[in-house]
């Protein structure tokens, strides 16, 4: 069976920088995504149905992280695939950064800081995935990407902590963890992604793939 792709691959005209897409996003950061609407009282993060009208990618994203670590190579179909890459390897760095032992308060101020420290965008020397991922054209299109891909990173945090710890306690013992996918504490299996820690990007992985970059 292949990997899962991204529902938004068949969204019509949807705008670009480079290569990556700008999707909607439910969300109340500021920024130059496109706002969905917010989820009805009938409906949870939780349990939000891919086929409503305030479904989101972050929401595709945690969906998906847990089925998709089981596969090494992944083809990119068109530029929503690519979100799906570049946030499971950001929700992989954030579990990273949640221990068994914090608290809500405790892993609420982890993910935060992750999400907010600063961050390389595609075309950057240190961007682990500029062999799938196009630079912006100018200065004005990559300063709306970063922008951009910081309220991704947020919202994905936030999300991530209602996950984790459902109710504000926990952590909660289904929620998926790094140890999942490997045992070596220096590394974990994302989506054909092998993430390496390394120094010439910080906190973030390094990201070594296995796709398919010929189409889409």
């Amino acid at each position: 069976m292949p990997a899962y792709h991204s529902i938004f691959l068949d969204e019509a005209e949807l705008p670009v920088i480079g290569n990556f897409p700008l999707l909607p996003l439910r969300t109340r950061t500021r920024g130059p995504a496109y706002v969905l609407p917010a989820l009805p009282p009938s409906e949870s993060d939780l349990d939000i149905d891919p086929n409503s009208e305030s479904y989101d990618c972050i929401d595709e994203i945690l969906s998906l992280f847990r089925a998709n670590v089981l596969f090494r190579n992944f083809e990119i179909k068109g530029p929503a695939d690519r979100m799906l890459i570049y946030g499971i390897l950001f929700l992989s760095e954030c579990l990273g950064k949640v221990k068994p032992t914090m608290t809500a308060r405790d892993a609420e101020k982890a993910l935060i800081n992750v999400a907010l420290e600063q961050f390389a965008i595609p075309g950057d020397a240190s961007f682990p995935l500029n062999q799938a991922f196009e630079r912006p054209r100018d200065r004005q299109d990559a300063e709306q990407l970063r922008q951009y891909l910081s309220q991704v990173r947020q919202e994905l945090a936030i999300r991530l902590l209602i996950r984790l710890y459902p109710g504000g306690e926990g952590p909660s013992k289904v929620s998926p963890s790094t140890s999942d996918f490997c045992s070596n504490t220096d590394c974990v299996y994302s989506s054909g992604l092998v993430l390496q820690r390394e120094s010439s990007w910080g906190k973030v992985y390094r990201c070594y793939m296995s796709v398919d970059i010929s189409t889409g």
